[in-house]
C-alpha cells in the first residue's frame, strides 16, 4: 500500500514537472555564475506552486485532529510565559525592570523567539521529511524550503493576530510603530532562515546538526533581551550587546509595543547580513544538493 502523504507529494511534485525541461551540462555552475543565478531564478519561479501545496498540506495535517486547532500557536508562549511571571514574582529568578509590564516583555520575547526557532529549524525539518520526494522524483529543490518558509509566515499571520490583543491586556498600547512590526518579524525569521539553509546540507549527512539546533536556540534565547532584560554593565551588557539576535528582538517589540528601535544601526546591519547569509546559504544548497540527492538514492 503506498503512503498517502508520499503519493500526494509525488502527484503535486509531477504537476509542476509536466512542462518542466532539465538541461544537463559537464559544465560546473559554479564556475558559469551568470548561468547558475539564471538557473537559480527560474526554479525559484517554478517552486511556488508545488511549495505552496506542500505547505497547504502540511499546515492542514498539522492541525487535524487536535482539539485546541490553532491555539497550539500560542500554548507555547503561554506557559513560558506564566512560568517567567512566577519565578519573576516568587524571587526565585531576579528580573531586572522592563520598559514595558514585564508579563508583555516575556510574552512578546517568546512570541518572536518561536518565529526565529521556527525559521532556524525549517529547512532541515523540510529536506528530512522530503527524502522520499529528493530521491525519487526531480523537481525544484528549492520548493522545500519555500514551504517551510510558507509555513513560518502563516505561523506569523496567526500570532499577530493574537499579540496585539494579548499586550493590550498587559496594559500596552501600539502606535504608528506597529506599521513596522512586519519588518521586524520578517527580520527574524530571515536570520532564522539563513543560518538553517547553511547547516542543513550538513545536517542531511549528519543528524546530530538536528538535535544541537534546538540547544543551541535555547541557550542563545538566555543572552537575548528575550526574556531578560539589556543589561547594562557588567560582562552580560557586553555578551548581550555583542549577540546579533539583541537588536532583532528589541526592535520588533519595540515596533510591536509602540516605540522607536533601541539600536537602528545594528539592526540594519544584522539585517543586510542575513540576506547575504541567506543568499550564501541558497548557492551551497544548489551546489550540495546532487551529491547529497545521489547518496540518499545510493
Amino acid at each position: 500500500m503506498k503512503d498517502g502523504g508520499t503519493d500526494r507529494e509525488g502527484k503535486a511534485a509531477r504537476t509542476v514537472l509536466a512542462h518542466r525541461v532539465t538541461v544537463y551540462s559537464p559544465e560546473a555552475l559554479i564556475l558559469s555564475p551568470r548561468r547558475m543565478v539564471r538557473d537559480m531564478v527560474a526554479d525559484l519561479r517554478a517552486a511556488q506552486g508545488l511549495a505552496r501545496r506542500l505547505s497547504a498540506r502540511d499546515i492542514k495535517s498539522q492541525y487535524r485532529g487536535s482539539l485546541l486547532g490553532y491555539l497550539w500557536a500560542f500554548i507555547t508562549p503561554l506557559v513560558s510565559t506564566a512560568m517567567w511571571i512566577f519565578l519573576s514574582g516568587t524571587g526565585i529568578v531576579k528580573i531586572s525592570t522592563t520598559d514595558i509590564p514585564y508579563p508583555a516583555y516575556v510574552f512578546t520575547g517568546t512570541m518572536l523567539w518561536q518565529l526565529f526557532t521556527e525559521a532556524l529549524t525549517s529547512p532541515l525539518t523540510q529536506l528530512g521529511a522530503g527524502r522520499s520526494m529528493l530521491a525519487k522524483l526531480n523537481f525544484p529543490r528549492e520548493a522545500l524550503v519555500l514551504s517551510g518558509l510558507y509555513k513560518v509566515l502563516f505561523s506569523a499571520a496567526v500570532k499577530l493576530v493574537i499579540l496585539v490583543p494579548a499586550i493590550m491586556f498587559f496594559g500596552v498600547f501600539p502606535d504608528l510603530h506597529l506599521l513596522l512590526f512586519p519588518l521586524g518579524a520578517l527580520a527574524l525569521i530571515l536570520a532564522g532562515l539563513s543560518v538553517g539553509l547553511v547547516l542543513a546540507p550538513v545536517g542531511m549527512l549528519y543528524k546530530d546538526v538536528g538535535r544541537t539546533l534546538p540547544i543551541v536556540a535555547q541557550f542563545l534565547m538566555y543572552i537575548s533581551p528575550v526574556v531578560f532584560a539589556m543589561p547594562t554593565e557588567g560582562f552580560t551588557a557586553r555578551l548581550f550587546a555583542a549577540n546579533p539576535m539583541s537588536p532583532l528582538v528589541l526592535t520588533a517589540r519595540a515596533w510591536l509595543t509602540g516605540s522607536a528601535s533601541p539600536m537602528p544601526g545594528a539592526w540594519a546591519v544584522v539585517f543586510l547580513s542575513s540576506i547575504a547569509l541567506l543568499l550564501l546559504g541558497w548557492v551551497l544548497y544548489r551546489i550540495t544538493m546532487p551529491v547529497l540527492v545521489e547518496r540518499m538514492s545510493s
